[in-house]
């Protein structure tokens, strides 16, 4: 039979236990375990040196590395619309050392696209980390062009069905893509003439070649500052900094908006930690003013999102890409 002294204290024995487990999360609430990279890590870009995914894969390693206490370094792959490197980084080991920049295009688009011969199913094998910034797209003319708004523009075309012509990327890319939504919002008839790069495109609404063209702020705004080509206007709701009194698209075609942006992904399988670790790394990161500053530059925005919000974004473009290019008939060539 227990002593008299150990029934005294056996109040005090339950207590001081049911306390600790009290005290002590479930392991299903605990938090990922701790992770921190043992040798530099890398963020592979799956287009040329220069452009605006290069630009925001350079600002993450240098906000990421001092928080992450390793260097990270910037690997250009540039091909097959970006999805060199994103296959890359899908077959790369899901140990937090190889991540990727992801764009809009890689992640909502080409999946959507008829026809496209993807190495990689995106969804399954890509992991959303964080997202870094929003891309502002303009409606831009050469300046030698009679149109000086979005609504002359449209009028024109309504007058002269299929007379003028639309520029992008490429067939399916983000700016064929709004390019669509341009004239089904509009009711107008366009011919899209496709081009290797937004700066041979450029070339050609200079030249009135070709009479106007959907792409984000940073292809253009040298171009837009230095008169060769006018800003008709902006197809972000909330407007740019850099051109504060630029009209928005929407106030002519009510609703419509044309963004894209850039995030950070890794391979699936990540370990929690390695993607908790990364996402504080890059948010904290893009708090800096200096951080925020560089995007504006460049026709960015910061826009920071964990990677469940970004992953949400991801879902809903995807679908409504899906719409446009199913809407326009449009396949891969």
């Amino acid at each position: 039979m227990p002593s008299r002294r150990f029934r005294r204290a056996l109040p005090l024995l339950l207590g001081a236990v049911w306390a600790v487990a009290v005290a002590t999360p479930a392991p299903a609430q605990q938090r990922p375990a701790a992770w921190a990279p043992d040798r530099p890590a890398r963020i592979l870009v799956g287009f040329a040196a220069g452009g605006t995914g290069d630009l925001i894969a350079r600002l993450v390693a240098e906000v990421a590395a001092p928080r992450l206490g390793q260097p990270v370094l910037v690997e250009n792959r540039a091909g097959a619309n970006g999805m060199i490197a994103a296959e890359a980084a899908a077959r790369a080991a899901p140990d937090g050392l190889t991540m990727l920049m992801c764009p809009t295009g890689n992640m909502t688009i080409l999946p959507e696209l008829p026809g496209s011969r993807l190495p990689i199913d995106v969804r399954a094998e890509l992991a959303p980390v964080a997202n870094v910034a929003l891309s502002t797209y303009g409606m831009v003319v050469g300046t030698g062009a009679p149109w000086r708004s979005a609504a002359e523009f449209i009028e024109a075309a309504r007058a002269r069905p299929g007379a003028l012509s639309f520029a992008s990327v490429g067939t399916g890319s983000a700016q064929h893509l709004a390019g669509e939504r341009l004239r089904r919002a509009a009711g107008i008839e366009l011919l899209h003439v496709a081009y290797r790069g937004a700066s041979l495109a450029a070339v050609d609404l200079i030249a009135l070649r070709a009479d106007v063209m959907i792409t984000n702020l940073g292809d253009v705004a040298r171009q837009v500052k230095g008169g060769e080509l006018r800003l008709l206007a902006l197809g972000d709701g909330e407007g740019h900094p850099l051109f504060p009194d630029a009209p928005k698209l929407g106030d002519t075609l009510p609703g419509f908006e044309v963004t894209s942006w850039l995030g950070i992904c890794g391979p699936r399988g990540l370990p929690a930690g390695a993607i908790a670790a990364w996402s504080a790394a890059i948010l904290e990161g893009l708090a800096e003013p200096a951080a925020a500053r560089r995007l504006m530059e460049n026709g960015l925005r910061p826009l920071p999102e964990g990677p469940d919000a970004f992953a949400a974004r991801i879902a809903r473009d995807r679908a409504a890409w899906g719409d446009v290019i199913r809407a326009a008939g449009i396949r891969a060539e």
